[in-house]
């Protein structure tokens, strides 16, 4: 709790601001431990108020009390807290700028004497570098998804669609603990497997085709990520083999070049730099990775537009893939903790090309 509380009282000193609005359940969940769906809280130098209906009235007050909350019961949530900040003499309070539509805006300026001040990236800032705790949840979903990419092996064969296979890796998930997918399962097949965001769709297996699943679970509020392409058929071809072998070594360079102190788009760089020397760079669109936690992409951004240094306890994923229209595609993704001299690669699954005949 200590941690946290210095947290928003760093965010606060940053910005010189009086008081801090919170309305993005994710930070909510983060800073004051509610794991319910409406709420809202006041952050100041000296108190602190989680607002909800009487729905959450136990819950809440047994979450957020441990976190040095206070609950406060309402219905309206906006206006209760423009009361508090007005009872208090705030003069200048903070909202979450990057999650708050137009409509909440507006309710906030119409409920708020006090001046606004946009606070950007600064609560997902203090996100980034993970606690043991939350090292270990993270752990658990991530071995839930482990557990899911082995099962689904097996029920892979001709004329299975890509839609059973993204329900079986779904359903495993939940089978294992995990209370809901962390994302759109992508499975995409055959000329498919060319399109990075393929959700599954009906198509079904065919012979000699590459067959990337990307997916993740939700365990404890907390994600998994991983991406893993296996090719069905006995006629592999060399270039098959050859795409795989160079997405494969482009990973495991990222991997052994994370370490902290090194900033996200050198890490990116270095793996781009690789795609490059073998005239494949065009083939590579997207970002290296993103980090992961209570939200499936979350900061820091291992990409050439993000200039970020990592620090120890940071969980990224590194994902390269090499698309290729009219052929086909590979991607594959590791979950890794940032650490002094390196990283922890967190996934367990096999990462060699398995060939499922």
């Amino acid at each position: 709790m200590e941690n946290k509380t210095q947290k928003l009282e760093n965010i606060l000193k940053k910005l010189n601001i009086d008081g801090l609005f919170l309305t993005d359940m994710y930070n909510l969940r983060y800073f004051t431990g509610f794991t319910g769906t409406t709420g809202a809280a006041l952050v100041t130098k000296e108190k602190k108020y989680f607002f909800s209906d009487f729905r959450y009235k136990k819950q809440a007050t047994e979450q957020v009390t441990k976190m040095g909350f206070e609950f406060v019961e309402s219905r309206t949530l906006v206006a209760s807290a423009g009361e508090f900040m007005k009872k208090l003499g705030l003069k200048n309070v903070g909202f979450e700028d990057n999650n708050v539509s137009f409509a909440l805006y507006q309710t906030i300026k119409e409920n708020f004497s006090s001046e606004l001040t946009p606070v950007g990236n600064e609560l997902i800032l203090q996100r980034m570098k993970k606690s043991e705790k939350e090292i270990e949840i993270i752990k658990k979903a991530i071995e839930i998804s482990d557990i899911a990419f082995t099962e689904v092996l097996g029920i892979i064969k001709e004329g299975v669609s890509e839609k059973e296979i993204a329900a079986h890796l779904e359903y495993t998930q939940r089978k294992w603990g995990a209370s809901d997918r962390s994302f759109d399962t992508i499975v995409a097949s055959g000329l498919r497997s060319a399109m990075p965001h393929g959700v599954a769709s009906d198509k079904k297996i065919q012979k000699d085709e590459f067959i990337t699943m990307d997916f993740g679970a939700y365990y404890d509020g907390y994600v998994s990520d991983i991406t893993r392409t296996v090719y069905y058929g006995q006629n592999i071809t060399n270039r098959h083999r050859e795409v795989y072998n160079t997405v494969l070594a482009g990973q495991l360079l990222g991997i052994k070049t994370i370490k902290a102190g090194m900033y996200t788009d050198e890490v990116d760089k270095t793996v781009r730099d690789f795609f490059e020397s073998k005239n494949l760079g065009e083939y590579f669109g997207h970002g290296l990775g993103h980090g992961i936690g209570l939200e499936i992409h979350e900061l820091p951004y291992l990409s050439k537009s993000q200039h970020l240094e990592l620090e120890e306890n940071m969980i990224v994923t590194v994902e390269p893939g090499l698309y290729f229209d009219g052929f086909g595609g590979a991607r594959i993704e590791d979950d890794v903790v940032v650490t002094k001299n390196g990283c922890e690669v967190l996934n367990k699954s096999q990462k060699e090309l398995i060939v499922i005949e």
